[in-house]
């Protein structure tokens, strides 16, 4: 049986106090730490007998607290998933069985609750960022929400709010420098936003409604940059037809219009070259 002689309060952890102990009247000794709440909790003072078993519960109960405080200091930068609560115990090699204890315990405090954390994760995507519904699933996949959970919450990422952000990623893509072919455009355009996320219904309506005349002017300059680039690559090994033949591919195969090749054929390549 030992007896606490001193409680003194740690230096550096105001919230943590060195409890002393002698046993048997024999010279003091440093015996154990406890945070405040655990002092409280067990009554701890001077002159109290502590048995072994006692002591035993006190630090257990302790590094449980610590475990606790641990996880609450992760939880303060913002919220968490159980699944990033669990690895970063784990990580910081908690006990597996204070992990529990405290996943149970943030739980039912509802300082750890998936749903509401997709829910918010969700929400944020939606107003701080392009991404589409489909990575915004993936992300919160990654982070240990389960699928049904996940699918719950991107119920507020409805058809209205996908196609209002697709309709601005379409008219920005627009504003771009134009050195590819419309129909190029449209296909870079509708594969750039599908790996967005967004559903491909709500892709092809949006480009469906775009203006079906195609600028003349902007297609003869993107037509005639790719043309002169071929001409180049391919004027000193082939000329004549071999040379009409190779840039009609090429410019092809970037999605320009066979009328419009040939125009730029009669324009800027000589049937003789």
């Amino acid at each position: 049986m030992s007896k606490i002689t001193r409680i003194t309060t740690q230096k550096k952890t105001h919230q943590r106090y060195n409890i002393f102990l002698t046993d048997d009247n024999k010279g003091e000794r440093y015996g154990f730490s406890v945070d405040e709440s655990v002092l409280i909790h067990f009554q701890l003072r001077k002159g109290m007998e502590i048995s072994d078993s006692l002591m035993d519960a006190i630090k257990r109960s302790d590094s449980m607290y610590q475990s606790y405080t641990l996880a609450i200091r992760y939880l303060s930068f913002r919220m968490r998933t159980k699944k990033e609560i669990e690895a970063y115990l784990t990580k910081k090699e908690v006990d597996q069985a204070h992990i529990v204890s405290v996943m149970d315990k943030l739980v039912e405090e509802q300082l750890l609750n998936d749903h509401q954390f997709a829910d918010m994760f969700v929400r944020s995507r939606i107003n701080t960022s392009t991404k589409g519904p489909a990575i915004i699933k993936q992300e919160l996949l990654k982070k240990g929400v389960e699928e049904n959970i996940a699918d719950d919450a991107l119920k507020q990422f409805s058809y209205a709010i996908q196609y209002d952000k697709v309709k601005k990623l379409v008219e920005k893509k627009q504003q771009q420098k134009k050195t590819e072919s419309y129909k190029k455009r449209l296909q870079k355009m509708q594969t750039f936003l599908q790996q967005k996320g967004y559903d491909k219904s709500v892709v092809q309506t949006v480009v469906q409604e775009l203006p079906s005349s195609i600028d003349r002017n902007a297609e003869w300059d993107a037509i005639t940059h790719h043309g002169e680039k071929l001409k180049k690559k391919h004027a000193m090994k082939r000329t004549g037809f071999e040379l009409r033949q190779k840039i009609t591919e090429g410019l092809y195969r970037k999605g320009f219009s066979f009328e419009l090749i040939q125009q730029y054929l009669e324009r800027h390549v000589d049937d003789k070259e």
